[in-house]
């Protein structure tokens, strides 16, 4: 990287010599963060909270209700959120001033119509999907639109009752979606024009809930995906669906046991499935050649609803579901299924982590508690309440440049979390 930089007092400039803005940023702004896993790069943050919590750097309101994450580049801020019927992303810069805000599509107005998609930032291009398919790729400095696709209209995108709730994952060059329905279960689209890559076989079946995730399984990239009632392999080069695994199995009315929300963990060649509601999760093994799974272990007391979990040295951490508005905090040892502790704070809710700190959020009343990750103890540092905002506190926290990107209903509120 060419360029030169100058003081001025209390301001760096920096001079780039013809970069474009897209080969200075990478794809760390994202649903779950760098791996979509919910585990954050920040350093240096603060092990313990003042008695009142950490500084609140702003609470901008006005941004559309949404159930979606904040992600932020090194100078912006996007999340998306509804007004009335179409979906909004709204561009903000570090100190909460909303720079821009461009509707992408109608929002669902059936179940929880809120908005769920959490926009994905690469380089100079944002990619947001709105409740009823409509992927679209918005300039990341200007919010103007370069290239969009109907993917219920062109693919056939069959949804359930909660409409359409992934955020975008990109592999490489390509866009993957998952609009499963009667012509294709999985595509992939060039990142650049929105030009289709890719289609796979339909396996004639109705969206999930998850957002896909990509896995280096024994030096090659697969996507693992999902439909209303399978977790899925497929081949990242060429989009052929290599196993799939039957998890959610529907009443006699065609209803959901559970709801496949959570992306799923990967490490060791194991895959880690759960989606609460009292239904076991499952230890997947994926085969060497990628072609099969076999169920490694189950567990009935971990079953975490839509608040993921985190993965941290060989011990997994989240919350489980005991009841509709309740639930507990669990450490399970990844290898064994063994649970390793089992503790109280408020209810169940999203969990993130950084640093080697875990970021406990109770969904029913905003309380975050500061978390040592430790096997052995579930042992609060600090806690502090989120006061902004309405409705459940389903939305994923995110942690960027030192900042807590927490977001409630209409609300995003950044906390300064490193000295």
């Amino acid at each position: 990287m060419t360029g030169f930089r100058f003081w001025i007092p209390g301001i760096i400039v920096c001079m780039m010599a013809q970069i474009p803005f897209s080969h200075i940023q990478c794809q760390d702004a994202q649903w779950l963060g760098p791996n979509r896993n919910g585990v954050f790069k920040d350093t240096l943050l603060l092990q313990q909270w003042p008695a009142d919590g950490p500084e609140m750097l702003f609470a901008t309101a006005g941004i559309g209700k949404g159930f979606s994450s904040a992600v932020a580049t090194k100078d912006r801020i996007y999340a998306t959120g509804i007004k009335d019927t179409l979906e909004y992303l709204t561009c903000l810069d570090h100190t909460g001033k909303i720079l821009w805000q461009k509707p992408y599509g109608r929002c669902w107005v059936k179940s929880y119509p809120d908005a769920r998609c959490t926009p994905t930032v690469d380089g100079d291009r944002v990619y947001v999907l709105c409740g009823v398919d409509h992927l679209v790729c918005i300039n990341a400095l200007t919010g103007a639109e370069i290239w969009s696709v109907d993917i219920h209209k062109v693919y056939n995108s069959n949804w359930d009752m909660f409409g359409v709730s992934e955020s975008i994952l990109l592999v490489d060059d390509k866009v993957i979606v998952t609009p499963a329905g009667e012509t294709t279960t999985v595509i992939a689209l060039d990142k650049m024009t929105g030009k289709l890559v890719w289609k796979s076989e339909s396996l004639h079946a109705h969206r999930s809930n998850m957002s896909p995730i990509v896995i280096d399984h024994v030096g090659k990239k697969y996507i693992i995906t999902a439909t209303q009632t399978h977790m899925l392999g497929v081949d990242a080069v060429d989009g052929k669906i290599l196993w799939t695994y039957h998890y959610n199995f529907l009443d006699k009315n065609g209803d959901n046991s559970t709801i496949f929300t959570n992306s799923p963990v990967y490490k060791d060649s194991c895959l880690w499935i759960s989606d609460g509601w009292d239904v076991k999760s499952v230890m997947l093994q994926i085969a060497p050649d990628g072609k099969s799974v076999t169920e490694k272990f189950s567990d009935h007391t971990f079953d975490n609803q839509n608040h993921g979990v985190v993965l941290i040295d060989s011990f997994l951490y989240g919350s489980n579901f005991t009841g509709r508005t309740t639930g507990k905090w669990v450490c399970m040892n990844w290898k064994t299924g063994e649970i390793t502790w089992i503790a109280d704070f408020h209810s169940k809710g999203p969990i993130l982590s950084a640093d080697g700190m875990l970021y406990c959020y109770d969904e029913k009343g905003g309380n975050m508690a500061l978390v040592k990750a430790d096997p052995k103890e579930f042992k609060i540092t600090s806690t502090f309440q989120v006061k902004y905002g309405t409705g459940p506190h389903w939305a994923h926290p995110s942690i960027y440049y030192g900042m807590l990107l927490v977001r409630h209903g209409d609300y995003l509120v950044a906390y300064k979390i490193r000295e």
